[in-house]
């Protein structure tokens, strides 16, 4: 097998989490609703990071297609946690394309390609992801 990612549980409810290719490291805390201190990304954190970076990235490899570079796309992100069992109810995302100047055409692909990036295609269907791309632009 070969490894992409090591994980170590340091305890105290933290994991190291070690990208053998780059070397990089993330830690992870549990968050304070769940017996942690919420000092670092929890792993439910990560998931709602990784929606949407990958949803910036394929966005951004769209572009880059056809010859126009992106640039100063801020998001805000909200993961809203369920009890009973515990679980991501909803991830919403807000994004910010600052000086990005497009049309309605594109803002629509910009929504289709979001919305099919390999994370959002991984989650279950259980999570609602609301983003404010679907409030401007209906497909």
């Amino acid at each position: 097998m070969q490894k992409n990612i090591e994980i170590r549980y340091t305890g105290n409810l933290r994991t190291n989490c070690e990208h053998l290719k780059s070397g990089s490291f993330i830690e992870t805390d549990a968050p304070t609703d769940n017996n942690g201190k919420g000092e670092r990304f929890s792993p439910t954190d990560l998931v709602a990071t990784a929606l949407c970076s990958c949803m910036l990235t394929v966005i951004g490899i769209h572009f880059e297609k056809k010859g126009i570079q992106l640039k100063d796309i801020h998001c805000d992100v909200q993961k809203i946690m369920a009890s009973n069992p515990r679980r991501i109810d909803e991830i919403v995302i807000h994004f910010d394309f600052g000086t990005n100047q497009f049309s309605e055409k594109e803002y629509k692909v910009i929504h289709k390609v979001a919305d099919t990036c390999p994370v959002a295609n991984s989650l279950s269907s259980d999570i609602k992801i609301t983003t404010n791309l679907g409030s401007f632009y209906d497909l």
